[in-house]
């Protein structure tokens, strides 16, 4: 099975008009689909990060207040989704998408003057943000294209080398994803590459989805500890770091999944270009200082003092890494300042991390 060019989404609609959704907590090792029925199924599905990733996270939320919607009763149905948007907006705290979703969802529903008009405007809503993610991921993905087309000409027909982190494949949006779309696009065009995918601790994003999904789409990876990067930079074995973002500001500072600075860190001491593909989806125009304005979530830290994974009798395990009673701290995100970003791939093209090249793509937005 190949990922694309098939039409797999990690979320959509059934025939009998059921929110499905790709379990990502049992991948690689499981494909399993899940029905989410109820808004409070759609916020244990975010929390735990059944479903993930910021575009992914705001789609599943805005059905999330569909389903509200469709429950709440006859008399009092603004209020039960008022109600449904604070509670879905509290699952996670670190992606910008969660929120603008739900306003787009509020704004929606507000503007009714019946419960059957609200059902058909969230609706509406909710098909609207998925069919934006996909097209904003495609665009991206063609943007991208070219930074990785003037690489290889100057390879000489070897392998672009690609170093990511944390997953901002398909399985973090609806289709295409940001990072992964520039490099499915390139491999389509028969252009030569390679990815060094870091597992990405402690979820291992990276060797549980992005190794999957590349898997899947024949695209040349190897698997390397998170630590491993910058030895990689340091002997000439990287082109250029590609990564996500959850909520980039306005002055071009990037929340991504945690080991993220570190990885800029090391491509400016080597010189390597480091790039953040995003959609314009995750840029919080409203705040200007990630250090001091991204909230970071801080997980559970069994995520830190336990690993799970298939062991060799075929059967799910999870282990304890350390001693019994040694506390951890999970910190699921950090912040890459703009001065370490060499550009941002938007669906609007490229453009430097600074409030001067995004208002000059968005300038609606100055």
């Amino acid at each position: 099975m190949s990922v694309l060019p098939q039409p797999l989404r990690t979320l959509w609609l059934n025939a009998q008009e059921e929110l499905q959704v790709i379990n990502q907590i049992v991948l690689p090792h499981k494909v399993q689909v899940e029905t989410l029925s109820t808004t409070q199924e759609v916020y244990w599905a975010i929390r735990n990060m059944l479903v993930r990733g910021a575009p992914l996270i705001g789609a599943t939320a805005a059905y999330g207040i569909w389903l509200a919607a469709k429950a709440a009763p006859e008399n009092d149905w603004k209020n039960s989704l008022a109600l449904a948007h604070a509670y879905l907006r509290d699952a996670r705290p670190t992606a910008v998408n969660l929120s603008t979703c739900l306003d787009r969802m509020r704004a929606a529903w507000q503007a009714c003057y019946s419960r059957a008009e609200a059902i058909q405007a969230c609706r509406y809503q909710a098909d609207a943000i998925v069919k934006e993610d996909i097209e904003i991921c495609f665009q991206i993905g063609q943007h991208g294209l070219k930074i990785i087309e003037e690489i290889a000409a100057r390879k000489n027909g070897q392998p672009v080398q690609i170093l990511t982190h944390c997953n901002a494949g398909m399985m973090g949006c609806i289709r295409w994803g940001t990072i992964s779309s520039p490099i499915y696009q390139a491999l389509a065009k028969g252009i030569k590459l390679h990815v060094w995918v870091d597992e990405t601790r402690p979820r291992n994003q990276g060797s549980k989805l992005t190794a999957w999904e590349f898997e899947q789409h024949g695209v040349p990876h190897s698997l390397i500890v998170d630590n491993a990067g910058g030895h990689l930079m340091q002997h000439q074995l990287v082109d250029m770091v590609l990564v996500g973002t959850d909520r980039t500001t306005r002055e071009g500072d990037v929340a991504n999944k945690i080991g993220t600075y570190l990885k800029a860190l090391a491509a400016k001491d080597n010189n390597i270009p480091f790039y953040v593909a995003l959609p314009s989806t995750t840029i919080d125009w409203s705040i200007n200082d990630g250090l001091k304005e991204i909230p970071i979530e801080e997980r559970d830290s069994e995520e830190v003092r336990f690993v799970d994974g298939l062991t060799e009798n075929g059967q799910y395990e999870k282990v304890r890494i350390c001693p019994e009673n040694t506390p951890a701290r999970n910190y699921g995100f950090d912040v890459t300042p703009a001065r370490l970003v060499t550009g941002l791939i938007t669906e609007r093209g490229f453009c430097a991390a600074s409030r001067e090249g995004l208002e000059g793509l968005f300038p609606e937005k100055k």
